[in-house]
């Protein structure tokens, strides 16, 4: 399986890395002075929910496949899904 995972705009390929490293690149163009903190935590909590709810709703909400498929344990999938409000 290719690691590679890609999304598509107007017919184009263009990686999920090429559009993360853009959109880090306009978070940073337009911070308009102020001083970027914490952007690690930041960027991993903006992610984490809507890479939840997606695998969530491609296993129709079946948390031991959502597990396996994003490489965590049940229980681990349960505390973020809680964290989220998604249980």
């Amino acid at each position: 399986m290719n690691n590679e995972i890609n999304a598509y705009s107007d017919s184009t390929e263009v990686s999920l890395r090429e559009n993360v490293a853009e959109v880090i690149r306009h978070y940073f163009a337009n911070l308009k002075g102020e001083e970027p903190s914490n952007i690690y935590d930041f960027f991993l909590d903006e992610i984490e929910e809507p890479l939840l709810a997606a695998v969530m709703k491609f296993t129709r909400n079946n948390q031991s496949e959502a597990a396996r498929i994003l490489g965590l344990s049940r229980g681990t999938l349960r505390t973020k899904l809680k964290k989220f409000g998604m249980l």
